[in-house]
């Protein structure tokens, strides 16, 4: 993909998390106390059940879903964030659940979640849209067990978050890097680290999405964002002002690429 300049706001918008009103501590935005307004609800959970019925008629039992926080048309992104979403049968009968890390107030800290669709869902984005790209069969069987074991689905949780993480360093992770290191340690039984699951994740041949962000910018980030850090990149790529972390773009892409799971299906 290309990799634009990004204003420091546009940074902000291209990979922050969109505002979760529905779960404790108002993770993944501000703590500011806001209502949710009751069409913007309505709208999620139409969002929902649409995405819900797509799911169903995938046939999948397990895929990578994301959402459209903000427009990130003009920085080349399409996605802001993405989680891990099952297919669980109960007495009570059939949902989906997505398994997905959040920030915490924009603070430098970040827990895993696992909610229904609603909840997902549950925002003020600038589109009501979802993508989700149906895995290969082996990659569903492995993920299916995993992601409903509370144990192993935290095990490569690192909870200092950085927003723009390096993809191939262990001092902090963001959210969709989490999403793809867990991927890795499904198909890997040997990926029992975070440095061992990046290991895999580039034989794989996955490639993060590349930033252009100056020193200004940078520095204006780090001096107003808890949840953001340039110190675990290395120093040629951050002083060339080429930042790389990941995204949903860039891992929808690498899925379909890497014949692990098919082409981003779209649900409006």
């Amino acid at each position: 993909m290309n990799s634009p300049r990004f204003s420091f706001a546009a940074l902000a918008l291209a990979i922050a998390l969109p505002a979760m009103t529905a779960i404790p501590a108002h993770a993944g935005r501000t703590c500011e106390a806001r209502p949710p307004q009751a069409s913007s609800v309505a709208r999620g959970m139409d969002l929902a059940d649409r995405t819900a019925r797509a799911l169903d008629a995938s046939g999948a039992e397990v895929v990578v879903l994301a959402r459209a926080g903000q427009d990130l048309s003009k920085y080349g992104l399409r996605w802001s964030h993405l989680g891990l979403a099952y297919k669980e049968t109960s007495d009570t009968g059939v949902r989906w659940r997505v398994v997905h890390k959040l920030n915490q107030c924009g603070s430098p800290q970040a827990d895993l979640y696992r909610q229904g669709l609603g909840e997902f869902f549950l925002d003020d984005p600038w589109e009501y849209r979802a993508g989700f790209a149906v895995l290969a069969p082996e990659v569903q069987m492995k993920l299916h067990a995993l992601l409903h074991d509370n144990v192993n689905v935290q095990r490569l949780h690192q909870a200092d978050y950085n927003m723009l993480a390096y993809p191939w360093a262990q001092r902090y992770q963001q959210s969709n890097q989490w999403a793809i290191e867990t991927l890795a340690m499904a198909m890997e039984p040997g990926a029992s680290t975070r440095e061992r699951a990046q290991a895999w994740l580039q034989f794989k041949g996955y490639q993060p999405s590349t930033l252009r962000l100056n020193a200004m910018t940078r520095l204006g980030a780090r001096m107003t964002a808890a949840n953001i850090a340039f110190d675990d990149h290395p120093n040629d790529k951050r002083y060339g002002d080429r930042i790389e972390t990941v995204t949903a773009d860039s891992v929808f892409q690498w899925l379909e690429r890497a014949a692990l799971a098919g082409r981003v299906q779209v649900v409006r």
